[in-house]
């Protein structure tokens, strides 16, 4: 959004403390023709910050203040448990920011093996009520790393048993379970789900509206690339229930690698989707370069 010199100079405290006491470049904002409290209303794409990633200098709650202060419409995060969520709640109800998705079990223990299925059971019970708390539709789940002696196909049958369990659950609550495939070849090797392929039949077999894909465009495009190609038929499989990003080389902003995001978002919300984008990414410097990066990925 355009701002003169002198409107911009007049938020650069804001700015400063919303990135936690680093040191914010008036010039650069400006020179970019932002004002850093409006970075996050982008005129296509409802992004939502990952505030495990973004702020991390700041205590959690802050982190959440410093979303809001950019002008953000949501954030998401990782797992609930050790958060103060009546806090989360009522801070997200004065700042009106929304909470886009959080982890409701991650990696260990793996939801590919039959022995966890309960705790699995438990954990979506629990997710779901907290997720109702925070005014959260959605809840991240993951598949496991590989377990030895099994193979790939034994990991990925065992996966859609245990969502068949869930499902139910998060049917009854009103909830989407996304699952998330990572990619094995920079941050998740021993992984035993990656790409859209195998994702897509699980998310079939199981056959629950509320059972859908966290489509990571970052894992996507290091496992398999044609980006916009593999959307489109995510979204005609009717599977796509949430999207994040990050740019590659280096899971930062966009802008700072070889992932034309531009085109992306623009195929994605070509496709009708209008649900909030995950910036599950590292900031390269500071939070308002980032997210003047992920602003301009909005042009179109």
């Amino acid at each position: 959004m355009p701002v003169n010199r002198r409107d911009f100079l007049a938020s650069a405290t804001l700015a400063s403390l919303a990135l936690g006491g680093d040191r914010v470049s008036a010039d650069e904002a400006a020179t970019a023709g932002v004002d850093p409290r409006n970075l996050g209303k982008t005129p296509h794409t409802k992004f939502a910050v990952n505030v495990e990633m973004w702020f991390r200098k700041l205590p959690f709650l802050d982190r959440i203040r410093a979303a809001a202060d950019m002008g953000f419409p949501a954030v998401e995060f990782w797992p609930h448990e050790g958060k103060d969520i009546p806090a989360i709640a009522k801070l997200c109800t004065e700042r009106k920011i929304a909470i886009a998705q959080f982890t409701a079990w991650g990696f260990k223990p793996g939801l590919n093996e039959p022995k966890n299925h309960d705790a699995f059971v438990q954990a979506i019970e629990k997710g779901c009520q907290v997720a109702k708390e925070l005014n959260c539709p959605l809840m991240t789940v993951v598949a496991g790393d590989d377990v030895p002696g099994m193979t790939q196909e034994q990991m990925h049958q065992n996966t859609i048993a245990g969502l068949k369990r869930g499902a139910p659950i998060a049917e009854k609550h009103g909830i989407t379970l996304i699952l998330e495939p990572m990619n094995i070849r920079v941050d998740h090797k021993g992984h035993c789900l990656y790409g859209s392929a195998p994702t897509m039949k699980i998310i079939a077999a199981v056959n629950s509206p509320a059972v859908k894909i966290n489509w990571d465009l970052y894992h996507m495009h290091i496992t398999e690339g044609d980006l916009c190609g593999h959307l489109r038929e995510g979204f005609q499989a009717g599977h796509i229930g949430y999207l994040q990003l990050a740019d590659h080389p280096g899971r930062n902003e966009p802008g700072t690698g070889e992932i034309h995001y531009n085109r992306v978002l623009k195929e994605a919300h070509d496709l009708g989707y209008r649900g909030y984008v995950g910036l599950e990414l590292n900031p390269k410097s500071t939070e308002l370069a980032a997210a003047i990066g992920c602003a301009r990925a909005d042009v179109w």
